[in-house]
């Protein structure tokens, strides 16, 4: 097994776009020639776009595009401008005299943080298609620049989080993974320890825990959203499939996670290059996020009055 880059699946590129100043951004995962496609939405306050579309039983058999924004529903808008950056590349659904990109998506809510006005539109959505690049920026940046965590007791004890991405090679096949972490709840590592959470006088709380002590809900305007994309050749309902496995990496590395105030949502593009199994491509996809939430955690940097975990480490 050795560690890749989602830039390195061919027929894949990523770009982002963001504001900083503003706190917002979006991300985008380009598959100019079509990928085949699946999503499982679980969180309660989902904010999406074409996930109907992706139903197995549905027409359309590959998309174009996915596109991660913040910005809360506003954020859907920057699917519009890939896709226009896509017509003009000649990409999208051919519907004889004209093509149709097809350009899933969803959005997080990160409205509290920075400028309430600063959100992605169809212009930051184009220029995230006109800023490929090879190397993918993980922390601030994209849909992960005004992301943050443990908001059980409201953003004045919140952590900073962003954007997230690893992937791996098994002998042909290809796993990547992208997330932008903005959960309501904890990020654990892989022992069960806090990474990223509720900060009370420097040190990191259990979400799990406050909740059960006080017993109240939790606050709104949160979500993780990530992508899993993989050289496998993976029909749609296969897709869909690989998408319902991913979400054990956000149940290994968030808690609480999927709750009526997040909504969480993992999309899978598969570029039909190379046999492979579900079982196989699923397995190396948990493995994958798991890792990139992680990595959202430890590539951000304390912005916007949220203290990052990279601060935390260094005291």
């Amino acid at each position: 097994m050795k560690e890749i880059r989602m830039s390195d699946i061919e027929g894949i590129e990523v770009g982002q776009a963001q504001e900083e100043a503003g706190g917002s951004g979006c991300s985008v995962i380009l598959c100019k020639k079509g990928a085949f496609a699946g999503v499982d939405v679980r969180g309660g306050a989902p904010a999406t776009r074409e996930t109907d579309l992706l139903n197995p039983v549905n027409l359309v058999q590959k998309i174009h595009a996915v596109c991660l924004s913040g910005g809360s529903a506003f954020g859907l808008d920057a699917a519009a401008g890939v896709m226009r950056y896509l017509e003009e590349q000649g990409c999208g659904h051919d519907m004889r005299f004209v093509k149709v990109p097809i350009v899933c998506g969803a959005s997080l809510f990160d409205l509290g943080v920075g400028d309430l006005h600063c959100r992605p539109d169809a212009a930051m959505g184009y220029a995230a298609c006109q800023n490929i690049q090879k190397e993918i920026a993980q922390g601030n940046v994209g849909a992960g620049t005004g992301a943050s965590v443990g908001k059980a007791l409201g953003s004045a004890h919140a952590m900073k989080s962003g954007l997230g991405t690893y992937g791996v090679q098994v002998g042909e096949v290809q796993v990547a993974a992208i997330v932008a972490v903005n959960a309501c709840g904890n990020v654990v590592d892989e022992n069960g320890e806090q990474l990223a959470g509720v900060l009370v006088d420097g040190g990191i709380h259990s979400t799990n825990d406050l909740l059960l002590k006080h017993c109240e809900g939790l606050p709104l305007g949160n979500t993780t959203i990530g992508c899993i994309v993989t050289n496998a050749k993976l029909d749609k309902a296969q897709c869909t499939k690989v998408a319902s496995i991913s979400h054990n990496a956000y149940a290994k590395a968030i808690t609480p996670v999927h709750t009526m105030s997040d909504g969480d949502s993992i999309f899978v593009m598969a570029t039909d290059a190379v046999e492979s199994s579900v079982d196989i491509v699923g397995i190396l996809a948990v493995q994958c996020m798991e890792q990139a939430i992680r990595n959202a955690i430890k590539h951000a940097h304390s912005a916007y009055g949220l203290t990052a975990w990279q601060d935390i480490k260094k005291a």
